[in-house]
Parts: C-alpha cells; structure tokens; sequence
C-alpha cells in the first residue's frame, strides 16, 4: 500500500467570498447544487447523513436528496432503519455534501421532522415500480441470513401489488430544518475558504467566516 500520509492536492479551482455569495444560504446552497448538477459530477445529490443514538454514537450514511425548499431539505427512507429509530429519539441530524470535482463541501445541521403522508404518498408513486417494491422486501437496518430473504420478500410483494404497490407504513420522507449552513471552497496552501450561517432569532442570517 502506498503511504496514504503522503496523499497531496492543492485546491486552486475557485474562491468564496462574502461579497459574491448569497445573504441567503439557501440561495447560495442552490446556486452550488446548480454548478454541481451542470459539471456533471457524480452522484451531485447524495449527501451524507449524520445522526446520534441513545448511546450516544454517532452513525452516518449516504442519502439523496430529494425536495429543497425554503421548509428545508427532504430525503426518503425506511422509518424503522437505524437512522429513523435514531431520529425518533433525537430529532438533531447533520447533513454534508462533497463535490470533490468542485473542490466544495457544505454543511448543514437543524432539528428534523417527518413529511406531511400526503407529500410522502405523492414521491413514492414517482419511483420506478422496482424501487416501490423494494421499499416493502428490505427490512432495512436489520439482520438478515443472505440475499435470498431479499429476492424472495420481493417476488412476494411484486406478486401481491403486481403494477400497484401502496407506500409501506414505515416508508416515508424527513425534512431537516437548517438553523446552520457552511460552506468551504478548498484554497491554495490550505487557507480554505469557509463561511457560517446561523439563523437568528428573528428569522435572518448572521454570516462569519471561519478559519479553515
């Protein structure tokens, strides 16, 4: 293995200052999402999600993206997954988002709650039948004896919905609040740049830069 200790870049693609970015983070945040999705690089919509259990261990994976607005940012997933049992007990979560190509990360952090069914119902009916099916043949988070449960729990509930499949009970979508945004733009000689946004109390924005 070569000597990860070794491993150098020099982020030299772009700047973030605060006289061209948006006083609005989620103004700004959309911006950059744009400029990820136009330069094509992969996966622009995955984020990693990052909550904290009763035991106090923080765990994170890899969700999508899938509604921005001015209530927050939505993803969808199984409710009684690890990340949803977590949720339910502390409503907290962080969000990241790496655009490597961009040299760009952006951070976000707020209280979290579930979408309106209605809103759940409406995304759910968008999703390719494969997936809508796959929603009720994983018991997500839980241990299973081999892969075989999975095709198996499939051909059972395609056989049953056929081209149909309701959302599951425990299938739906959470929307993160922010209350906090960074963004960073990787810079020469690690002088990265990084900028804060957290909500005041009377509903604006108090901008700082942050050392790197």
């Amino acid at each position: 293995m070569d000597n990860i200790a070794d491993l150098r870049k020099s982020y030299e693609r772009a700047e973030l200052s605060e006289d061209a970015c948006q006083a609005d983070p989620l103004q700004q945040f959309s911006q950059w999402l744009d400029e990820a999705i136009r330069a094509q690089v992969p996966e622009p919509n995955a984020m990693t999600l990052a909550t904290v259990g009763s035991d106090l261990r923080p765990s994170t994976r890899v969700v999508l993206i899938k509604g921005l607005d001015a209530r927050g940012i939505v993803w969808y997933t199984n409710y009684e997954s690890r990340k949803g049992q977590e949720l339910a007990g502390n409503p907290y979560a962080a969000l990241q988002f790496h655009w490597v190509e961009l040299e760009r990360v952006v951070r976000i952090e707020g209280l979290v709650e579930k979408v309106a069914p209605e809103e759940s119902d409406a995304y759910f009916q968008s999703r390719p039948l494969d997936s809508r099916i796959g929603a009720w043949a994983s018991p997500q988070s839980q241990v299973i004896s081999g892969r075989a449960v999975l095709v198996a729990n499939a051909a059972r509930y395609g056989a049953q919905f056929l081209l149909h499949p309701p959302r599951p009970p425990h299938w739906g979508g959470y929307r993160l609040r922010p209350d906090s945004w960074q963004f960073w733009q990787g810079r020469k000689s690690r002088l990265h740049d990084r900028l804060r946004y957290t909500l005041q109390d009377d509903g604006g924005w108090l901008r700082e830069r942050l050392a790197p």
